[in-house]
């Protein structure tokens, strides 16, 4: 579904990102993983078309994307959830998830369509319907679930899953994790997962990609990413008994 040849993002003279390459299959859940700064949300922002890469190529079903602005990207059916969740405080939670339809359907869509998949997409995360809820009073908790269920009505093929464990505490992060894994089951949608809460994303994810100081380091299983002098070395060398429990 995804190729990533090459790619690369300078700011001046730092590479953030420096030659990366990998493949996402349709169906998988990717876990992109790395320490602080090792280019994990610049490789996210390239994809979404944030920022253009330096140099490299993206292919999304097997078409070209890399350069092109996040809303036509969004439109090819990749969306994305950010770390900070940054709701429409002004309207209710049902219009918030019927923007996000409208916008991912790039306006083709009628508002009652749009309604209807807001309520269909707050169900799937446990978030409620009535026209009359808005954000007042949500925890980390429920806007990270708001958060997720406006880039699953955008009605992506591909989904961006940016850190959607942060702020959560135990059992938030297994409902969470959980519902990643139902969202691929139900809808069909291929996931990349950037977190850094280690224990829960590897029971999660099919294959991950550690990144280190803007570059591939690993690129494999999850189990076998624990044994990686490289992946231990630079990554979780402090996380490892987590990992294993």
């Amino acid at each position: 579904m995804l190729q990533i040849r090459n790619l690369t993002k300078r700011f001046g003279g730092f590479h953030a990102v420096n030659n990366v390459s990998f493949d996402v299959s349709k169906g998988e859940i990717l876990g992109l993983i790395g320490p602080n700064g090792s280019g994990k949300s610049t490789t996210f922002n390239m994809i979404a078309g944030l920022l253009p890469p330096t140099s490299g190529t993206i292919h999304f079903e097997g078409k070209p994307i890399h350069g092109q602005k996040a809303h036509a990207i969004c439109h090819r059916g990749i969306g994305r959830t950010f770390q900070i969740p940054r709701p429409f405080n002004t309207i209710s939670l049902v219009e918030n998830v019927s923007l996000a339809a409208w916008f991912g359907q790039n306006g083709r869509q009628s508002r009652e369509s749009c309604l209807r998949q807001a309520c269909e997409t707050l169900e799937l995360v446990g978030l409620p319907t009535h026209p009359a809820e808005t954000t007042n009073g949500m925890g980390a908790a429920g806007l990270k679930k708001l958060e997720l269920a406006r880039a699953l009505a955008s009605n992506p093929k591909l989904l961006l899953a940016d850190e959607s464990l942060n702020g959560l505490d135990e059992s938030e992060m297994d409902q969470a994790a959980d519902m990643l894994k139902r969202i691929r089951e139900e809808r069909g949608v291929t996931i990349i997962w950037v977190e850094h809460i280690m224990g829960v994303l590897m029971r999660v994810v099919d294959r991950v990609v550690v990144l280190n100081q803007g570059e591939k380091i690993y690129d494999g299983q999850p189990l076998l990413a624990q044994t990686d002098p490289k992946v231990v070395q630079v990554y979780l060398n402090d996380d490892l008994e987590e990992v294993d429990a």
